[in-house]
């Protein structure tokens, strides 16, 4: 089993269906995992952050100061 570490970062918009989750609230990173290509704040990237026990974000909302991974991949 691996361990995973979580990474606070900073939200550029909100998440539906996470209260408290809004611009510029902290969330932990659990995991990330590569999905579909979106835009968004932060640029273009198919990277999505696992926030939640089933929750995702896309990176591209998410200001982690990385254009790549910056935590181990979910799975």
């Amino acid at each position: 089993m691996t361990s995973l570490k979580r990474r606070s970062v900073a939200l550029a918009g909100p998440v539906r269906h996470r209260p408290g989750a809004s611009e510029g609230a902290k969330v932990a990173i659990c995991c990330q995992t590569p999905g579909e290509t979106v835009t968004g704040y932060y640029g273009t990237s198919n990277i999505w952050d696992n926030i939640a026990n089933g929750e995702f974000v896309s990176g591209t909302n998410v200001n982690t100061g990385s254009d790549g991974y910056i935590a181990s991949r979910c799975g």
